[in-house]
């Protein structure tokens, strides 16, 4: 398997648009399973074509989805051979920079998941790395974890969440639970969650590892949690009275800041 996946990175390495290439996601975190995908970034100085892309692809692949772009810029295939399916992600190099650079060292938050891509580029396996750019880029990570940044994800994020005057994520469940809007509550909620988690790693001074398999990630890196963790998660999906176990975990949370 390794063979044919090396074999399919140095196709990409063909194309003079590439400067860098990485394997990234469950593959190199230890958290992938049977069912994980080979999360494979291509950074580009410049557009790849669709069909220059569809006619490498066409080499490995019958089943295969070219030119995506519901996510940026992007392909999926099966690989015959191995029966692993690829979702190659091609991010434009300036681009990539500027996120590393108005994190790590301008500190700006988001709303939820704002060390995400520095924990992609922490966790890379490079296959390919023409002026070794993106070490460059990781090296950048070998210093602590900046202050500022971990005041400005928490002071965010908690506003966001609930302390917020007006239109808090609490607030609006509060009143999607009073209208029985199902939707909306499922959708505030998982706004509420992201916050949660990204305050919990910044706490912790961790970066944020993504969307998938959160609760097992702290439980297992974060040195400081709320009280009734893992308990209140399992509650909240469970429960009728979402903004009641909202609040317990909002003023959990705000006991280890």
């Amino acid at each position: 398997m390794i063979e044919e996946i090396e074999k399919i990175i140095n196709e990409f390495k063909g194309f003079s648009q590439v400067r860098a290439i990485a394997i990234g996601g469950s593959s190199t975190s230890k958290m992938s399973d049977k069912l994980s995908d080979i999360d494979t970034y291509v950074f580009v100085e410049n557009d790849i074509s669709v069909k220059d892309r569809e006619n490498l692809i066409k080499k490995y692949s019958t089943k295969y989805e070219a030119g995506g772009e519901y996510f940026g810029s992007g392909d999926e295939f099966m690989a015959d051979a191995i029966g692993k399916q690829f979702d190659v992600m091609y991010w434009n190099t300036d681009w990539f920079e500027s996120v590393v650079t108005n994190v790590w060292e301008k500190h700006y938050p988001s709303n939820g998941y704002t060390t995400c891509f520095l924990y992609t580029l922490k966790n890379f396996d490079i296959k390919y790395d023409k002026t070794e750019w993106l070490k460059g880029l990781r090296d950048k990570l070998n210093s602590p974890y900046p202050q500022e940044l971990k005041e400005n994800i928490i002071k965010r994020n908690m506003m966001l969440m609930k302390d917020k005057p007006f239109a808090s994520y609490y607030e609006q469940i509060e009143k999607a639970v009073k209208r029985g809007d199902k939707n909306s509550i499922n959708h505030r909620i998982s706004a509420f969650m992201a916050s949660y988690f990204d305050v919990i790693f910044a706490k912790n001074e961790l970066l944020h590892p993504g969307e998938k398999r959160l609760v097992q990630f702290a439980l297992k890196n974060c040195k400081i949690l709320p009280n009734d963790f893992e308990e209140n998660v399992e509650k909240l999906y469970g429960e009728d009275d979402k903004p009641a176990v909202l609040n317990v975990m909002f003023e959990n949370l705000k006991e280890i800041l």
